[in-house]
């Protein structure tokens, strides 16, 4: 289940700026890693009222982790150092009437998750802030060039653009920047696969080159056809005369186009027709699929006194 800035907290999505400071100084209160040494649940718990209260006590923050609805989500977008610039724990704390992290000031300026860019010495509090991207601001660090945190971006696409190929253009606010992206959809490309734009992810640290932006493709459902792996399936439905008598039908393709199939004499329900080298084309020289055709034989559920008769007379007949 995805985390929840203001059920971390214990607060409602309506709640004032007094309401969220006043029920963070609760929890700060009870978990603070002084009053629990040595207790890693404790810092957990620290770790995340933090966190929840750096975005909600920034009006600014606030309204952005509102749009994303979760703080997965929120963290896709936003690094830490995004997340905990100019927040001062130690500062806070003292204005609530207790002492700060010991150690130093704390000052969530630095860094970001996952990355290697300070190296930290002799700060007794590392180990509790070091995965939330804390420095203590007294202390000194190397800073080295640093590559930017990759972030990712959901694109829903149509069944058509993920067969076909297309040109889109999305736009989206990662940091505090709104990127306006040109994007090529390779044809073929299904859900689950990604596509890496380089060098459009968060920004690098210390004159560090930026991450990479991955897209996440998700596939919508087509009204006619559904696809499976390179293959693509739609159904027909026929008269049972025409099952038993054949016919001919015409079939959509997706590419808006008809082709005329022949149905033949006997057909049975369910039955499925194969439609050679209309399917999806295969992503890397892999090869093309087909599309499938699945009759679907219609029984009238009335009957006119005539048609009755008729029926009967084909039973007494053996069919």
């Amino acid at each position: 289940m995805a985390e929840d800035y203001y059920q971390i907290l214990g607060v409602d999505k309506k709640a004032s700026a007094d309401e969220i400071k006043k029920a963070y100084r609760k929890l700060a209160v009870k978990w603070h890693p002084d009053k629990n040494p040595n207790n890693k649940i404790a810092e957990e718990k620290f770790k995340k009222i933090s966190e929840a209260y750096a975005v909600l006590s920034d009006p600014q923050k606030r309204q952005q982790y509102d749009t994303f609805g979760s703080a997965d989500q929120f963290r896709q977008q936003y690094s830490q150092e995004d997340i905990f610039r100019g927040f001062d724990l130690d500062e806070i704390l003292r204005s609530f009437g207790f002492g700060g992290i010991r150690g130093g000031r704390t000052t969530f300026r630095t860094g970001r998750r996952g990355s290697g860019g300070f190296q930290q010495y002799d700060d007794p509090f590392a180990d509790l802030f070091g995965s939330m991207g804390g420095a203590a601001g007294g202390r000194q660090y190397a800073q080295t060039p640093q590559k930017g945190q990759d972030a990712e971006y959901n694109l829903s696409i149509s069944l058509e653009e993920s067969v076909f190929g297309a040109d889109k253009k999305i736009s989206f606010q990662i940091e505090n920047r709104v990127e306006d992206i040109n994007v090529k959809i390779p044809p073929g490309i299904s859900t689950g696969k990604k596509l890496r734009l380089p060098g459009k992810g968060l920004s690098g640290y210390n004159g560090g080159p930026n991450g990479d932006l991955y897209l996440n493709i998700n596939v919508l459902p087509h009204p006619i056809f559904a696809r499976d792996g390179n293959d693509l399936y739609v159904e027909k439905t026929i008269k049972f005369t025409q099952a038993a008598l054949g016919t001919t039908i015409d079939v959509p393709t997706l590419d808006g186009s008809t082709k005329r199939l022949k149905i033949s004499p006997g057909t049975q329900n369910n039955t499925k027709i194969r439609m050679k080298g209309f399917g999806v084309p295969g992503l890397k020289g892999a090869a093309k699929g087909d599309q499938y055709v699945k009759i679907n034989v219609e029984v009238p559920n009335k009957l006119t006194d005539r048609q009755a008769k008729l029926i009967k007379q084909l039973a007494e007949e053996g069919i």
